[in-house]
């Protein structure tokens, strides 16, 4: 057990599936009180469910991250039920892939408010509860594409990536007074559901630029989220964790062929 996450409220968004579920999960295991998030309740309640078969404390709660007033309900609800809120995940995101060309104008907001707004509509929705916890803190899921790579058909996920961090920072800052940090990890190649669904060609031409020469798992942004909530990252803030394997340390494949 990482003691200081025991007991503590976890909001995590985007908590149905993938990285956002084994975020979740690893908070469970460790004896925090997990807020299952998810924009389909039947989903967010399964999930919940499964934790809850383990003898973890888990509780499901609708919001769509796009819709601050279903935000603002959410975390409500959260802290009637669980006393407060400690840590907010902010982890929902989208990542449709199209080109600039054929991408609407529509396709574009949908990511941005999904992903960039969505991450500011969460914070501010948990922002008057975690003021009020003994030490907050807000984990943001963004990416290594954008703030420090790029990928054709993920300009408009880039861009989102990107904007999380701008965000960020200035957070940071404006949170520091009241004991709550905000950081942000940045996931390379995760096998996640959506990874998969790419494409075996894809996942094998991935593995071939990391040094590792692995994909990441999702105990691997798991595990680094918990250790930006405990008390012992308390001196961390407005910084990037880079989940990736090495992989944007090369500076071509040639790198690789030592």
């Amino acid at each position: 057990m990482w003691a200081s996450v025991v007991g503590k409220s976890v909001v995590i968004t985007g908590a149905t599936k993938g990285i956002g579920k084994g975020i979740a999960r690893v908070f469970a295991q460790q004896g925090a009180k997990v807020a299952v998030i998810g924009r389909v309740l039947e989903q967010a309640e399964a999930c919940a469910e499964e934790f809850r078969s383990n003898g973890w404390y888990a509780q499901a709660f609708y919001a769509d991250v796009k819709n601050c007033r279903s935000l603002e309900q959410m975390a409500k609800e959260v802290n009637r039920s669980f006393g407060g809120i400690d840590v907010l995940c902010a982890n929902a995101g989208v990542f449709p892939s199209m080109t600039i060309e054929e991408m609407s104008s529509e396709q574009w907001d949908h990511v941005m408010n999904t992903n960039a707004k969505g991450t500011f509509f969460s914070l501010q929705a948990c922002l008057p509860f975690l003021k009020r916890a003994e030490y907050g803190r807000v984990i943001i899921t963004s990416s290594i594409t954008g703030p420090l790579t790029g990928y054709p058909g993920w300009a408009h996920y880039g861009a989102s990536k990107a904007a999380q961090l701008g965000f960020m920072r200035s957070a940071a800052i404006e949170l520091a007074p009241y004991h709550i940090t905000v950081n942000a990890i940045l996931p390379g190649n995760i096998l996640t559901e959506g990874l998969q669904d790419i494409g075996t060609n894809y996942l094998e031409r991935m593995v071939s630029s990391i040094p590792l020469k692995r994909l990441g798992s999702i105990d691997d942004i798991a595990y680094a989220t918990l250790f930006l909530a405990s008390k012992e990252a308390g001196y961390i803030t407005g910084q990037t964790l880079i989940i990736d394997g090495g992989q944007t340390l090369p500076e071509s494949l040639d790198a690789l062929t030592y």
